[in-house]
């Protein structure tokens, strides 16, 4: 059964006229009539009585006109759906993110892209870099919020935002008490950061900057999570170089200054190669993303990038 053959009838129905019926779906009046017996034949029974004056539903036609009309709604809707699904604005939608991206970056892009996508489902997940990158390729999540920029041939990334390193310092420090540091400050100092096996590209890339001071950070002490190395900044352990953006964290105890020619920092976004480039639905979320943190990232030679 045919979706014309059930427009042709319920414009019939509703004129209860050959000629207007034609003249309403843009066919000549014979090919309406013998899209009618069409469907009568298919039917199996007659659906309209046919006089000199007008056109009347017989009773079994009557009864399918108010199927026909249903059939004809239910496949708008599902037209609707699948342009909406081509266009990204329906689906489902799988992210992970780097737990730091949740103090800026993260609420954000989500809240943006609810207000543009509310019928889009957003399942976050807070998975560190490697974890987001087998998760990219295991099929498990459709797009990574993370830092730098992956090298694994499969994922494909965009840079969203860039943000410049940060010294975080116990609040009674004698260099909290300076508007803006040098990195050559720090050198005596000790350090928390993270393992490297963690963030290898951030660990390396900060090691290499510092030593064009002259130095390596004495790290006494690792964490996996900023909150957690921030917290034992507060407890006087060491020093830390988080990305600005983690100032937002307002920790008692911690004091954020600004450090001369600190590298910057991409906050990426990532996703698999195959298929996720066809997905309308990350398509749509990445310009969001971009869109969201308001700031087109330029080439810098202070940017960290990855490993050679």
């Amino acid at each position: 059964m045919e979706l014309r053959h059930l427009r042709h009838f319920v414009a019939l129905a509703e004129e209860e006229h050959f000629g207007r019926a034609a003249e309403r779906v843009f066919v000549v009046q014979q090919a309406l009539s013998n899209s009618i017996r069409n469907l009568e034949d298919e039917v199996g029974v007659p659906l309209v009585l046919r006089t000199t004056r007008r056109v009347q539903l017989t009773p079994a036609g009557q009864e399918f006109l108010i199927g026909a009309r249903e059939t004809l709604a239910l496949a708008s809707q599902s037209v609707d759906r699948a342009r909406r699904a081509a266009r990204g604005e329906v689906g489902r939608l799988s992210v992970g993110f780097v737990s730091g991206l949740a103090f800026g970056g993260l609420p954000e892009i989500v809240r943006r892209f609810r207000e543009l996508y509310p019928n889009v489902s957003v399942d976050l997940r807070e998975l560190t870099a490697q974890e987001q990158e087998a998760a990219l390729r295991g099929g498990m999540i459709d797009v990574g919020l993370m830092l730098l920029p992956v090298r694994d041939p499969g994922l494909d990334s965009r840079a969203l935002w860039r943000q410049p390193l940060v010294a975080a310092l116990p609040a009674g420090h004698e260099l909290a008490r300076r508007r803006r540091l040098t990195i050559g400050l720090l050198r005596d100092e000790p350090f928390v950061f993270f393992p490297r096996h963690l963030r290898a590209t951030y660990f390396d890339q900060v090691m290499r900057w510092t030593s064009t001071a002259g130095f390596t950070p004495n790290v006494v002490q690792e964490a996996i999570e900023v909150p957690t190395l921030l917290s034992l900044v507060a407890a006087g352990v060491g020093v830390f170089l988080p990305i600005q953006f983690f100032s937002r964290l307002a920790l008692p105890g911690v004091v954020y200054r600004p450090i001369d020619g600190a590298p910057l920092v991409d906050i990426v976004a990532v996703w698999s190669r195959e298929p996720a480039p066809a997905n309308p639905v990350v398509k749509a979320f990445l310009t969001v993303a971009r869109e969201a943190l308001g700031e087109q990232p330029q080439a810098s030679p202070g940017t960290l990038a990855p490993d050679p």
